[in-house]
């Protein structure tokens, strides 16, 4: 598989995107990962030679030594970045921060909004969305506020004060700029949050953070360079545009930001699945199996404060099909969890047995399936390159649609 990749999530999230793209890099050579939607709230689970990371803001594919990219796309926490590059390092990760470029137009969430989309929430009671409570959410809302006023409704939400400009991490190698704007976040959301962390502390450690990664005007010759895996963060039944709201995240999961930044360049889509459906939070899960929730234990998903409880059910053929239609087509599966056994699919108001996923899910969709996990380990995933059918570059040209 030479070509770039792009890795999407079918379902709720949680479908095993990290070690789809973990497996990719190792298979190799891959040139760079790169980020082209979400944030911080991101949680992509990696285990290879013993080592366990779950991933965030940086990609996938860092404990193969492949170097990520944060684009325009992705809101960028550096508090919670600085973090992760610590606990890389505690891995044997020599400098991970050198491995990470970002681009200058990226969102920057702050402190400020993540107190105010916890906030939200909490107001919610029992009607919460399931939000991470990452600020995520209110780091893209208030990017859309330009031209807004005190007292209009954007998005649902009530203009609370006079915004400012939204401030990005081109803001950070400006301390200047990077403060005006700060300032004006302060003011905005202190109706709503009341104090909120100090200005000038947040400049000093923004301006640290500027000058330990590369910050990038475009992506500057990096498509161009060699291979790339494009991972995508969430799935699409929580897309911004076609998941079930309330429950979606304020991101857009299919490839379109991908295809945007490829500028027609050729690409796989691979759409990753689980064997069975997972939920992380509040909202719709059609096939929700208690027995399924109890046979099948997750090493490293639980009950989050803001988020909510993990659950789980049957795999539904209905949503899989509409996910795939809701991503413009894929040319390809990643199927983990292939070492779940007793195994049921959803079709219509009946359940069938699933005694061979991947034949069924080949079947079901008219792809191939391109990676397998049978295990949470690296060593427990294949990149296979003898695929069902005799095609020749499996749907390459499939990138060349207007994307949805």
């Amino acid at each position: 598989m030479n070509d770039h990749v792009i890795v999407v999530g079918l379902g709720f999230g949680d479908e095993g995107k990290g070690a789809v793209v973990d497996a990719l890099c190792a298979d190799g050579p891959v040139s760079a990962v790169v980020r082209f939607n979400g944030g911080a709230q991101a949680a992509h689970n990696v285990i290879a030679g013993g080592r366990h990371h779950t991933f965030s803001q940086f990609g996938s594919g860092t404990l193969a030594g492949v170097p990520t990219w944060l684009s325009r796309y992705v809101l960028v926490e550096p508090i919670a970045l600085a973090t992760e590059s610590r606990e890389l390092e505690a891995l044997g990760v020599a400098n991970p921060l050198s491995l990470m470029s970002i681009d200058a137009g990226a969102l920057l969430t702050t402190p400020f909004h993540v107190a105010a989309n916890r906030a939200r929430e909490r107001a919610r009671g029992g009607d919460r969305h399931g939000s991470c409570g990452k600020g995520i959410g209110e780091t893209a809302w208030y990017g859309l506020l330009a031209g807004a006023s005190e007292g209009d409704v954007v998005e649902g939400q009530r203009v609370l004060g006079e915004p400012g400009p939204a401030p990005t991490v081109g803001d950070c190698l400006n301390p200047a700029v990077l403060r005006t704007r700060l300032d004006a976040l302060a003011r905005f959301y202190e109706p709503l949050i009341g104090d909120g962390p100090d200005v000038d502390e947040l400049v000093g450690l923004y301006g640290a953070f500027a000058d330990a990664v590369r910050i990038t005007e475009g992506h500057e010759g990096l498509l161009d360079a060699g291979r790339v895996v494009f991972e995508g963060a969430q799935g699409v039944l929580l897309d911004e545009t076609y998941g079930f709201h309330p429950h979606t995240t304020w991101s857009t999961v299919v490839p379109r930001n991908a295809r945007e930044l490829l500028q027609g360049r050729p690409a796989r889509v691979i759409g990753v699945t689980r064997t069975y459906q997972t939920r992380h939070g509040a909202g719709p899960l059609p096939t929700e199996d208690q027995a399924v929730l109890e046979r099948f234990p997750e090493l490293h998903n639980g009950t989050g404060e803001f988020q909510g409880a993990w659950r789980a059910g049957h795999l539904d053929a209905a949503l899989l099909r509409y996910s795939v239609d809701c991503c413009g087509g894929i040319d390809g599966l990643a199927v983990t969890h292939l070492d779940a056994d007793g195994l049921k699919v959803a079709t219509g108001s009946s359940l069938e047995d699933m005694s061979d996923p991947v034949a069924y899910l080949e079947d079901l969709l008219d792809v191939d399936v391109l990676v397998t996990g049978a295990g949470p380990a690296r060593t427990d995933y294949a990149v296979r390159d003898n695929p069902r059918h005799d095609r020749v570059d499996v749907g390459l040209g499939r990138c060349d649609r207007a994307p949805v």
